[in-house]
């Protein structure tokens, strides 16, 4: 664990190297004029106090040098320990800065397969509490470096004065040193499990934010206090037993030095009844005694961190040594207008479960529209996340203008094609920055955006218009709203390839439509639609249906030939008319439903 440790800070050194080393010269500035203390103590002692007593009187100039020598070598130490606390809080903040950085972008690298398999509870504690961890020991670092040579000087002045004292009072250091290696070996199992529930607790919370209106409607407020007491009762517990390992420690390392202190005094006492040791000596030793707690208790602070720190470290190794990232290629996804595309004999699976698509392969020519439709479980979403490579296929390829999606360059993919998904995300910020998300547009083309999506219009009746806030995840607006602005965001980049799964599921069916002719004829020359579409009058709309069944093709053609030729997509549709007619819509009415 403690190479483990120091491997760690080997890591921040490395990094950090001018800042350290300021911080270690501020630090050993302030261990040589601690040790200078005792030494003007000493001289002040013997050669001002001692002959004042002795004589009776004693002179200005003498007075003033002593006073003149304290003040000087307080102030170099004062300089010495702001120093060395600047430059220790720079170096520890700029580490975990640049390891969030590091971490955040990881998460960004990593495809979506990974992010499935990690709680967003757990990677917000990779980024946030671990990364703290990790790093906790820089603080207390250059101040132990720094007094190593205060320890060092102060040694060998102890040696100089009195090899007999120095040989009673080091024999503090075996026991310091195995009681370092027992509190290594009793925290380091407590420090992880503490560090786990970090991330369980961030995980349960997180959850519980972001199922708000579930707990609310359902009313399970209680057991959601519950589940998170639980968990939170646990960390508690966790960092009690660390606190209560690291409790035992301090007072130790407090009593050890001062033990020896102690020794020195009462051998020291007899050395300076026999003449061996003058009394100016003796508190010169004993004052240098006094300070081996210093060094001592900040070694001690840096190793009480380095459990917790390495535990810190390896989770965040953990993410940012994750292998999955998609790789890139060097080439473009294609030039100007509407896209081909392309899917030929794509197969598709999940790690824990068999095949989800079976060599599916269709085409969509440029400008045309293509409805994806089949019942629950059938692979319509895995397929758009492949469309727009948000996953890569275990088999067969995804073709955009003849070129392979995984051969294209980073960030050439999202240029060319988008993809509004099922559920909708807006941040906490203006509709106008929702729809933008940082590309630099005109107030037109986001208008523009807004009418093709049919969001114009209760955009313009909102409060502040398009700079109205929409609150976290866009709770101010209703489900068809925000389903609206989500489209209206994949708009204005004007793709070439425009993906929508079940996009439009909130909205009211009069308005999809106008949704989707607009797109076919505002943007129908430049654009090709893929849409995932489960109301009748919508699949009507598109060129050509692609009729996916337990992760096959089962039937592609326009609508009206597949009604007439396959009986599992007549059934279906049929089923979705039939609730629409009868509810207003086709909200609750789950596939397998359809199908019976």
């Amino acid at each position: 664990m403690l190479r483990e440790g120091l491997g760690v800070i080997g890591v921040a050194i490395r990094a950090e190297p001018r800042v350290f080393a300021l911080a270690v010269l501020a630090s050993a500035l302030y261990a040589a004029m601690t040790v200078g203390t005792a030494q003007v103590l000493g001289w002040a002692t013997e050669d001002v106090v001692l002959p004042a007593f002795a004589e009776g009187r004693t002179t200005a100039g003498a007075l003033s040098g002593a006073a003149a020598a304290i003040l000087g070598v307080a102030l170099l130490k004062a300089l010495g320990v702001a120093g060395r606390r600047f430059f220790a809080g720079l170096m520890q903040y700029r580490m975990q800065a640049r390891y969030r950085r590091a971490v955040t972008r990881q998460y960004l690298r990593l495809p979506l397969a990974w992010h499935q398999k990690h709680p967003t509870g757990q990677l917000l504690s990779n980024a946030n509490a671990d990364v703290e961890a990790s790093w906790a020991p820089l603080a207390p670092l250059p101040m132990a470096v720094g007094v190593v040579a205060m320890l060092v000087i102060a040694a060998v002045s102890i040696v100089l004065v009195d090899p007999a004292l120095a040989a009673v009072g080091f024999l503090v250091f075996p026991a310091i040193a195995v009681l370092n290696l027992v509190y290594q070996r009793k925290l380091a199992p407590i420090a992880a499990r503490a560090q786990q529930l970090r991330a369980e607790v961030s995980e349960v919370a997180h959850e519980s934010f972001e199922g708000g209106l579930v707990v609310k409607t359902l009313g399970r407020e209680t057991s959601e206090t519950a589940r998170f007491a639980e968990r939170a009762d646990r960390l508690r517990d966790a960092n009690i037993a660390v606190g209560r390992v690291r409790g035992m420690l301090d007072p130790l390392l407090e009593a050890l030095p001062n033990l020896g202190v102690l020794a020195v005094l009462v051998v020291g006492s007899v050395r300076l009844e026999s003449g061996a040791l003058t009394a100016g000596g003796l508190v010169s030793v004993a004052y240098l005694f006094t300070l081996l707690a210093w060094p001592i208790r900040a070694l001690g602070w840096v190793l009480a961190d380095v459990p917790r720190s390495v535990v810190g470290w390896r989770r965040v190794r953990g993410v940012l040594d994750a292998g999955g990232s998609l790789p890139f290629g060097e080439r473009e996804a294609g030039g100007d207008g509407a896209a081909r595309l392309e899917v030929s004999e794509v197969r598709f699976g999940y790690a824990d479960g068999a095949d989800v698509l079976h060599a599916v392969s269709f085409a969509a020519e440029p400008g045309r529209t293509i409805a994806v439709v089949g019942p629950t479980g059938s692979g319509k979403s895995t397929l758009t996340s492949l469309l727009v490579r948000l996953v890569d296929p275990a088999g067969g390829n995804v073709l955009l203008d003849g070129v392979d999606v995984r051969d294209v360059r980073r960030g050439g993919l999202a240029a060319s094609a988008a993809l509004v998904p099922q559920q909708t995300f807006l941040f906490d910020d203006t509709v106008r920055g929702n729809v933008t998300l940082g590309l630099d547009v005109p107030d037109e083309r986001v208008w523009e955006a807004l009418r093709l999506a049919q969001a114009d219009g209760f955009v313009a009746a909102l409060p502040h218009g398009a700079d109205t806030q929409v609150g976290e995840r866009g709770m101010t607006l209703s489900g068809g709203q925000r389903q609206r602005l989500a489209l209206a965001r994949a708009l204005v980049r004007r793709p070439r390839l425009l993906v929508l799964d079940d996009a439009t599921s909130s909205v009211d069916p009069q308005v999809e439509a106008r949704i989707l002719a607009g797109l076919r004829d505002g943007a129908g020359a430049d654009t090709t639609v893929v849409v995932v579409a489960y109301r009748k009058a919508t699949i009507a709309l598109a060129d050509e249906v692609v009729y996916i069944e337990h992760g096959r093709v089962a039937g592609r053609g326009p609508h009206a030939d597949l009604v007439t030729r396959s009986p599992g997509y007549r059934r279906l549709v049929n089923a979705y008319e039939r609730a629409e007619r009868d509810t207003g819509d086709d909200v609750g009415l789950n596939d397998e439903e359809a199908l019976r």
